[in-house]
């Protein structure tokens, strides 16, 4: 069964528990998939009321686009824990032939390789979320601000999160030009995102 599809407290069992995963990167999807379910449901409740009628256009746009990587982002839950898996499997494989150890390094290089693409894709996934929110900004139904606020943090959260992942992984990526360029990526994202959250943060707080 996929973790979507448990309850939440079955889903917090198993994290509590001494399995390895899910983990830090599933977790990290979760937090970017609740920054997204927000920033829908502030859009709708900005559309419920007339008072935003101006505003409209945008949230219609801006709901859309946090729906679709709502779906991303949840899917990212699983897909995490399944490269883990990938990799747990491979050091598993064995390794008393040249041919077996030639078939382990592998299958440990591609399940690495896997275990970094998963949590990079989370982090710009959730990015593009915290885009999303800075559109938004002065543009919502003010009795959402505290659900917006935390939506923006929960995107923060992912990115710092899934950076985590990344970086543990990086070291056992074959390919230096994409590990180079991954880490590249993941600091612009991490500078970007700090800039964007820390000023609708401030802004949200000051004036709750």
């Amino acid at each position: 069964m996929k973790l979507v599809d448990l309850k939440v407290k079955e889903y917090l069992d198993i994290l509590i528990s001494d399995e390895p995963a899910p983990g830090g990167g599933s977790v990290s999807a979760l937090a970017g998939a609740q920054g997204a379910a927000l920033m829908s449901m502030v859009c709708d409740l900005t559309l419920m009321k007339k008072k935003y009628a101006e505003d409209h256009g945008l949230c219609e746009e801006l709901k859309a686009e946090a729906r679709e990587l709502y779906a991303g982002l949840t899917a990212a839950i699983d897909k995490d824990t399944d490269a883990y898996n990938l990799v747990a499997a491979a050091f598993k494989m064995p390794k008393e032939t040249d041919e077996e150890k030639a078939a382990r390094k592998k299958a440990i290089a591609e399940g690495t390789l896997e275990a970094t693409k998963v949590p990079f894709s989370v982090m710009q996934m959730s990015m593009k979320g915290l885009e999303i929110a800075d559109k938004l900004y002065g543009h919502f139904n003010t009795n959402c601000a505290s659900d917006y606020g935390v939506g923006v943090l929960n995107f923060m959260a992912s990115i710092r999160g899934a950076w985590l992942n990344v970086k543990i992984n990086l070291p056992g990526v074959k390919d230096e030009d994409f590990a180079a360029e991954c880490e590249s990526k993941c600091r612009e994202i991490i500078a970007k995102g700090e800039e964007i959250a820390k000023r609708i943060c401030r802004d949200i707080e000051a004036a709750l």
